[in-house]
């Protein structure tokens, strides 16, 4: 008998884990199933890493985003998952497969936005691999940076009766091509930290309902409610809707590329947070995580309904990430 395939992008890192299960070896505190892997390199010091992969047609368009916002956006969104740890970044190295027939060029543009956002966070890029061929333009990111004090903020902590908030507003980062121009939330990740213990942390890149659940479940499976007049929607979210039919709502719940975090404390800790958030911190209180599993959505005037998860999988998701 065969055994039974994993469903879906998450399905499969889920059994690649499983497969990985006692495996580790000296040094690896932390491994596969968190926005970043944490390594023990000396007594008091340990190192995160996390890598992403951005290719032409899926997360960007290069024939219309053009090299330089494609370099950007692929330092950014790995910055990002260093701040849904509350780290440091530090170091990077990049390994591109350049489409053959304008390597040079194409490698150039890259550099300058990878260059430009890596300046702003004060990370090194110190090495990698080139490569060419007829396919198209790949970019992988692998990032290192290290905790904080406050950190390391992983997924798996939050509790029943914790407060969810999230840092910004959400949907729409297709519409405009904002999801080209992410602002990794690393001095906010720290100074909410710094204010209040945090339970877990999780940046949104695949979606609200999508990342959030990844707490539920590295979190021992609880379940959440999200109230639906608190989340905050993005001006362009409301925009894409009157074009597209989809409910602002929908946008802000699913769509991600946001790169806001997604942060989950204890209701007293949140009370204030909420009432005196850091410079440079906005927060916004979305809901609140129940010890009954499953993900909820709480509509006006009380009534509750079950929510799928919705977010980005590769797997499952035949659209481009690139624009609209």
């Amino acid at each position: 008998m065969q055994p039974t395939a994993p469903a879906g992008e998450f399905g499969l890192i889920d059994w690649i884990r499983r497969q990985q299960s006692g495996r580790s070896h000296q040094g690896t505190v932390l491994g596969i199933g968190d926005d970043c892997a944490i390594l023990e390199v000396s007594a008091g010091s340990r190192l995160l890493v996390t890598t992403d992969m951005l290719m032409d047609g899926r997360h960007f368009r290069l024939e219309s985003d053009g090299a330089e916002a494609v370099g950007y956006k692929a330092m950014g969104v790995n910055l990002s998952d260093i701040a849904a740890m509350a780290g440091l970044p530090r170091a990077a190295v990049v390994s591109v497969a350049l489409p053959r027939g304008n390597a040079v060029l194409i490698g150039q543009g890259l550099s300058a936005g990878l260059k430009r956002m890596a300046d702003r966070f004060e990370v090194d890029l110190i090495g990698g691999d080139t490569n060419a061929w007829d396919g198209p333009l790949v970019v992988s990111v692998a990032l290192l940076g290290e905790t904080s004090p406050p950190g390391p903020v992983r997924r798996s902590g939050a509790r029943p009766g914790d407060v969810i908030v999230v840092t910004g507003p959400l949907g729409g980062s297709l519409w405009r091509g904002r999801h080209l121009r992410p602002e990794p939330r690393i001095k906010e990740a720290l100074a909410i930290c710094v204010a209040e213990r945090l339970n877990a942390m999780i940046d949104i890149s695949d979606g609200l309902s999508s990342d959030l659940n990844h707490i539920l479940e590295e979190s021992g499976g609880l379940g959440a409610i999200l109230d639906a007049d608190e989340i905050p929607i993005h001006p362009d979210a409301i925009d894409q809707s009157r074009t597209d039919g989809i409910s602002a709502l929908d946008h802000a719940l699913h769509d991600g590329e946001d790169f806001e975090l997604c942060v989950v404390l204890s209701a007293e800790r949140s009370r204030r947070l909420l009432a005196r958030p850091p410079e440079p911190v906005r927060v916004y209180r979305v809901g609140e995580i129940t010890a009954e599993p499953g993900l909820w959505l709480r509509r006006s005037g009380g009534v509750v309904l079950p929510l799928e998860p919705c977010g980005f999988d590769h797997f499952r998701n035949r659209d481009s990430a690139g624009g609209p």
